[in-house]
């Protein structure tokens, strides 16, 4: 059993954001915290690609900056191990994954304090080759009416990990990936920031692999 986070400290949640692509996870975050929406702030920006264009973006908002790329490195262990030596140097209290696509190898002192999110509904179209608009196909293919996104605490495993909150729209007959994709993005942009509001104000449990959200009376 994991005890209500303790972060309902006395300084703002301190994320880092971690991206593969082009920070579109990073402008939702600086959008909700700009806004007094999201107790947190900004303190590391970890790129996983030399060429993402993300980079620039961050380094434009003037957040700290580092490349830790995947192809640098012989093994996920090496890469892990330089990546999380950076969120320690930074004092960060939670690991955000932004369209981050190189999977970690999480150190103890990091588990149950690691998000991510998918675009669709955890178990479905998940697990490693489902990202981006390759879900989106496979929901379509598939002829599901329902799909969404799913914010979870990371494991060891590409989508896994206990699920904090989801979210959901529906599938329409004139609906194209690409109508999907920009359906489930909005979802996206409510759910992930309303989880980590949700950490910061030390209402999530983990207790025998699922999480607890905790309402106000039994956070006191």
């Amino acid at each position: 059993m994991t005890n209500l986070t303790e972060t309902t400290m006395n300084h703002p949640l301190r994320l880092a954001v971690l991206i593969s692509g082009g920070g579109t996870t990073l402008d939702n975050f600086v959008n909700h915290i700009e806004q007094g929406k999201l107790s947190a702030e900004i303190s590391l920006v970890i790129a996983s690609r030399e060429d993402c264009a993300g980079i620039e973006k961050s380094r434009s908002y003037g957040f700290p900056t580092e490349v830790v790329a995947r192809n640098q490195y012989e093994n996920v262990e090496s890469f892990s191990d330089v990546l999380f030596e950076h969120c320690r140097e930074h004092r960060i209290d939670l690991v955000i994954l932004g369209g981050f696509l190189s999977l970690l190898k999480i150190p103890e002192d990091f588990r149950g304090r690691i998000m991510n999110i998918h675009p669709s509904l955890i178990p479905a179209f998940c697990g490693e080759g489902y990202y981006g608009g390759r879900v989106h196909l496979a929901v379509f293919d598939r002829g599901v009416k329902t799909t969404g996104c799913t914010v979870h605490f990371a494991d060891n495993k590409y989508d896994h990990g206990p699920i904090i909150l989801q979210r959901t729209v529906p599938v329409l007959g004139s609906d194209t990936p690409k109508s999907i994709a920009r359906k489930v993005f909005l979802e996206e942009c409510i759910a992930y920031p309303e989880a980590v509001q949700l950490y910061a104000q030390g209402k999530v449990s983990i207790r025998e692999g699922r999480v607890w959200i905790a309402v106000e009376d039994e956070a006191d």
